[in-house]
């Protein structure tokens, strides 16, 4: 096959859309939450540090889908507590609490410690 300039650069160009679209269609997918495995949590923390959510979560009392390993969890929580550190550390001062109930949070995945879950990967919202 002998390409020219022209006709590689053709290629090139079909080969970066296809991929693109196909990219595309997934991170849309992704995005929109489609595929994602549901799990419901009766109550959860996420520490917030100036202004901006952990991307992890610790809960308790969780019901989660049984086919570990998958990827994106919509995690339903019926009371999220984030207390708003003052600093930067995990142990400083909280300056006030914050109660959210009936959230629903995306996360990427989780590990299990008895009947605690740690959630990791997870958007802020």
């Amino acid at each position: 096959m002998n390409f020219t300039p022209k006709g590689l650069l053709g290629v090139i160009a079909a080969v970066s859309i296809g991929t693109a679209t196909l990219l595309g269609a997934g991170a849309g997918t992704a995005a929109a939450g489609g595929g994602a495995h549901r799990a419901h949590c009766d109550r959860a923390e996420r520490p917030v540090w100036s202004g901006d959510p952990s991307r992890n979560i610790t809960a308790r009392g969780c019901s989660v889908p049984s086919d570990g390993g998958k990827r994106w969890y919509r995690v339903e929580v019926d009371t999220l507590v984030e207390p708003r550190h003052k600093t930067e550390y995990a142990n400083g001062p909280v300056e006030r609490t914050d109660t959210r109930h009936d959230t629903t949070i995306r996360c990427m995945g989780y590990t299990k410690d008895g009947d605690r879950v740690n959630w990791f990967g997870c958007m802020p919202h």
